[in-house]
């Protein structure tokens, strides 16, 4: 869309005088997404952005701290965000200093699609990769079975995966209830007692607290526990190919007393 002024996410207008030939992103799930799809787009990324394994980029700190300096430096084509993820102000220095910064907005599985859809089709300039139609036909088909769950995020003060969230609708479609779901909060922050309360199943996800076999499980003493990895439960790239078939089977083996341990 050669010179032609586009839209993100929010609204923002842009002019993107030609196709991104040079790219930097600060979040771990497109710039795997975009590692996966146009290889040797990007030339730069966080610290936290550790997939696809062995991205030789340049690291530009993290999500929330990016070295802006260093980006404007680059001289990136497009600088790729995400509104819950990365900060307004570091959005705003480097649109100031003249770099084009594109966000996504993403809060259902459905809206995944789409943003990353128009992220290829408009932002970068290139065909919508084939993942992308596999990772819907994975997503189309109803939730099974409903069990009441809790899905923590961090601990010492726990907080939990509440409303409005791309991780409250992917838990839904595999079948979770999330018993903090009504709160006013998108992530509330709960106590012991509230942690637990009405709870069938807890998910503990090693991202972005790392909950393992030895930090986590003691906190919800008689109810399962499925170990799974962030990255299947987090992330809307690449990942939502397999992620549903093995966080489905990781959440029934630990309703059914079987170990359920992560894997990235």
């Amino acid at each position: 869309m050669p010179g032609g002024e586009v839209v993100d996410d929010l609204g923002e207008p842009m002019r993107l005088a030609r196709p991104a030939g040079r790219v930097v992103s600060l979040v771990p799930s497109l710039t795997e997404a975009i590692a996966a799809s146009c290889p040797g787009l990007l030339v730069a990324a966080t610290q936290w952005c550790t997939h696809p394994a062995g991205l030789e980029v340049e690291r530009v700190r993290g999500t929330k701290n990016p070295d802006t300096r260093r980006i404007v430096q680059l001289a990136p084509d497009l600088v790729v965000c995400n509104q819950e993820e990365n900060r307004l102000i570091d959005v705003e220095r480097l649109r100031s200093a003249g770099i084009p910064v594109w966000v996504t907005r993403i809060r259902t599985v459905d809206e995944s699609f789409g943003s990353m859809t128009r992220l290829f089709e408009v932002a970068l300039g290139v065909d919508r990769p084939a993942w992308l139609a596999e990772a819907e036909a994975v997503w189309s088909p109803p939730p099974g079975p409903v069990v009441d769950a809790v899905v923590p995020i961090w601990r010492r003060p726990w907080m939990v995966v509440g409303r409005d969230t791309f991780t409250a609708d992917l838990a839904h479609r595999i079948g979770l209830r999330l018993v903090h779901a009504d709160r006013d909060e998108r992530y509330p922050t709960v106590t012991d007692d509230e942690l637990v309360r009405g709870v069938r199943l807890a998910v503990l996800p090693d991202e972005p607290y790392v909950f393992t076999e030895s930090d986590g499980p003691e906190a919800f003493p008689g109810i399962p526990v499925a170990l799974v990895s962030g990255r299947d439960l987090t992330w809307y790239g690449p990942s939502l190919v397999t992620a549903r078939a093995r966080l489905t089977d990781q959440l029934a083996r630990a309703v059914d007393g079987a170990p359920a341990r992560s894997k990235r």
